[in-house]
């Protein structure tokens, strides 16, 4: 049986992943679907109502991404995406949760969400103070972005991890809408351009939301 992603296109969790897996250089099912449309189906599939999921065989189901990716490095190929030494391990394991927790609380909940989860459940008008927050906060991380890129080749040092992989998949989403003040910030911009052009991200740049075009630069390589 070969493995089964189930995402949802817009979580940046589940851009983490289908990234990972091609960097892997493994092979997968790729399901987009609606979690909130899921019903019973999800639950049957993770009793903790969460995409992504990947599915190993009928018995075996893997989430969160954070488990996902965990698998998809001990049994992929392609390149390594945790350092070696244990310090350079931490430090990217330390990113990772810096963009899976805090920035996604402090970023992404409150423009994403807002944005593009509430037009595709019919949830309502965003709440223009959640967005403001949400871009007032968003250019406090990527100062702190733009000062890890202007001292390291990549996020968490010398080589590409899950730390440019977390940070990559919450950007992209939220520069769908054009949340992302690039042009400020020349350092970040550099890192993601490089991370942009990666053959992985492909599929994360066709991504769509029905009715919702992105804007300009968001599948533009020389933005």
């Amino acid at each position: 049986m070969t493995m089964r992603l189930v995402h949802f296109p817009f979580s940046p969790f589940g851009r983490k992943v289908r990234i990972a897996i091609h960097e892997k250089e493994m092979l997968a099912e790729i399901e987009a679907a609606e979690p909130w449309a899921m019903g019973d189906e999800l639950l049957a599939l993770n009793p903790a109502g969460t995409l992504p999921v990947l599915e190993l065989d009928e018995e075996t189901v893997l989430s969160p991404s954070a488990v996902i990716c965990e698998y998809l490095e001990e049994t992929g190929g392609g390149l390594k995406l945790w350092p070696t030494g244990p310090a350079a391990r931490a430090e990217a394991r330390r990113l990772v949760a810096w963009f899976d927790e805090k920035f996604h609380t402090e970023v992404t909940e409150l423009l994403l969400y807002e944005k593009v989860h509430k037009r595709l459940r019919r949830a309502g008008q965003p709440d223009m103070n959640c967005i403001r927050a949400g871009l007032h906060n968003i250019r406090i991380h990527l100062d702190y972005l733009s000062y890890l890129a202007d001292r390291r080749r990549w996020l968490a040092g010398d080589d590409l991890t899950y730390a440019d992989l977390a940070a990559a998949a919450h950007l992209s989403a939220l520069d769908y809408c054009g949340d992302v003040p690039w042009n400020s910030f020349p350092v970040a911009k550099d890192w993601y351009q490089r991370m942009k052009s990666r053959p992985s991200f492909r599929s994360i740049l066709a991504d769509r939301v029905p009715g919702m075009p992105p804007t300009k630069q968001y599948a533009d390589l020389d933005f």
